[in-house]
């Protein structure tokens, strides 16, 4: 089947979901197999040749207890062992998705899902069945290392082309072998946008801990009143709205790697709460006195610097000391202008794929344009200045004005722009906010005081921009 469509056996009993699913799916090259039912998907399993099946937990006969997707992973899993089966639910039932992947799931996706994170489980989970099936571990273990550097975004079986040309990158990878195979807690750090994410990733993927889950914790969105719900979970009827049980995000990463991302951006008191996790291993979900342990290995990452942080009393030492066993920095992307191209042309390949455009590269004025760019938002900006790239161009290749780019080097405007009260309100704001953040180093605290704004409001506005 490598030379054809991917083909998904998608299960769910609501009509909906299941065209809303297949309509995405046709779109973007895989071969849609449906079913409503249990039996529907036995019969389809024992009949059809399948790349991976992605069903839903509950079912007609039982809406809430999710047993009969249990009792459907376990029969498929009889039928066809290799066959990755990828779950779907809803956060009210999320260890039930623990339950499944204990039992064999690949992975999980809640609902409503994000269809960019559904399509890339689902392009990750075929190229590893396929390879698997070729009985190359070799390129299933590849397939994981792509996966752990975003390139599952990619369309199913293409090559990405490498990320880290750079000296400084590839001593950053080199640290990732060194260490990700230990159970060391790992704080990596860099500006807004270089990766950081995407190491944490890396790390999981090489670790003994790979085939259990990576769960991820923006700390930074999380407001006071509901960072211990998150984190450690609620009983029903522990604050107003909590009408079911849910699992916190340590219970969900237990056996596996907890990624905790803008860490400096907690609160003191939340710092306590999660010191004493780290410590003892034990915590209780909100509103139950039972004490319950988690075995994770945790990575977390700020662009801030935590031991400015700690002289300046807002970051606990104790604290910091558990985080950082080991420190991994990602360089900005201007410090490593080799890796730009072949960034650039990783993100060309992909958004070509995804808006099925075609393109032959970039034109000789939007390389130099490339080379040229501070890259305030790094590998997040360079992405998004592609896609737009792609989405804008009207010939063979990508030109320099295709990208949007509002400043170069210095800050010095690139040639053809319009005056700054010619622009729409919101290319304002995102010029304003990359200025501040080149001014600034990339240190998106100090860019916050400097556009007068809290560090979360200018979080919000970075996400909304795609710096």
């Amino acid at each position: 089947m490598s030379s054809s469509r991917p083909r998904v056996l998608v299960a769910d009993d609501q009509r909906q979901v299941r065209e809303a699913l297949r309509l995405l799916l046709k779109a973007e090259g895989f071969e849609a197999v449906m079913a409503s039912s249990p039996a529907e998907v036995v019969a389809a399993a024992a009949t059809r040749d399948l790349d991976v099946a992605l069903i839903d937990l509950n079912y007609s006969r039982d809406t809430t207890s999710g047993q009969e997707g249990l009792d459907l992973l376990a029969r498929l899993r009889d039928l066809d062992a290799a066959l990755p089966v990828v779950v779907m639910t809803a956060w009210a039932s999320i260890d039930l998705a623990v339950a499944a992947m204990r039992q064999g799931a690949r992975d999980f996706l809640e609902k409503p899902w994000e269809n960019q994170r559904l399509l890339s489980v689902l392009r990750t989970q075929v190229e590893l069945a396929r390879a698997l099936r070729r009985g190359d571990r070799l390129a299933a273990e590849n397939q994981l290392l792509r996966d752990a550097g975003g390139d599952a975004a990619y369309p199913p079986g293409q090559r990405p082309l490498p990320i880290a040309e750079s000296a400084e990158m590839r001593q950053v990878l080199e640290l990732v072998e060194r260490v990700g195979p230990s159970e060391a807690n790992v704080l990596i750090t860099g500006e807004h946008g270089t990766g950081k994410g995407l190491v944490a990733r890396a790390l999981h993927a090489v670790s003994p801990r790979a085939g259990n889950p990576l769960v991820t914790v923006n700390t930074g969105g999380l407001s006071e009143s509901v960072f211990e719900s998150e984190l450690f979970g609620h009983v029903r009827g522990a604050f107003t709205d909590a009408k079911e049980d849910r699992v916190g995000r340590f219970e969900l990463a237990d056996g596996g790697t907890l990624f905790l991302d803008e860490i400096a951006n907690i609160s003191l008191s939340q710092q306590a709460r999660l010191l004493r996790v780290l410590e003892t291993g034990e915590f209780e979900r909100l509103g139950s006195s039972r004490t319950r342990t988690a075995s994770v290995r945790l990575l977390s990452a700020t662009n801030a610097d935590l031991r400015q942080e700690v002289g300046a009393g807002r970051f606990r030492q104790d604290l910091l000391f558990r985080l950082n066993t080991v420190e991994i920095h990602v360089p900005p992307l201007r410090s490593r202008r080799a890796d730009v191209m072949p960034l650039a042309e990783h993100f060309l390949a992909q958004h070509t794929g995804r808006y099925r455009k075609r393109l032959r590269g970039f034109a000789d004025d939007a390389v130099q344009a490339l080379l040229a760019h501070h890259w305030p938002g790094n590998v997040r900006e360079l992405d998004h200045a592609v896609e737009r790239g792609v989405l804008m161009a009207a010939g063979e290749r990508l030109r320099a004005a295709d990208l949007g780019l509002h400043a170069a080097a210095g800050g010095a405007a690139l040639p053809g722009p319009a005056p700054i009260e010619e622009l729409p309100l919101e290319d304002v704001e995102r010029l304003l906010i990359e200025k501040a953040l080149a001014r600034h180093g990339g240190s998106v605290s100090q860019a916050a005081r400097a556009l007068g704004l809290s560090r979360s409001a200018l979080y919000r506005r970075i996400e909304k921009h795609g710096l």
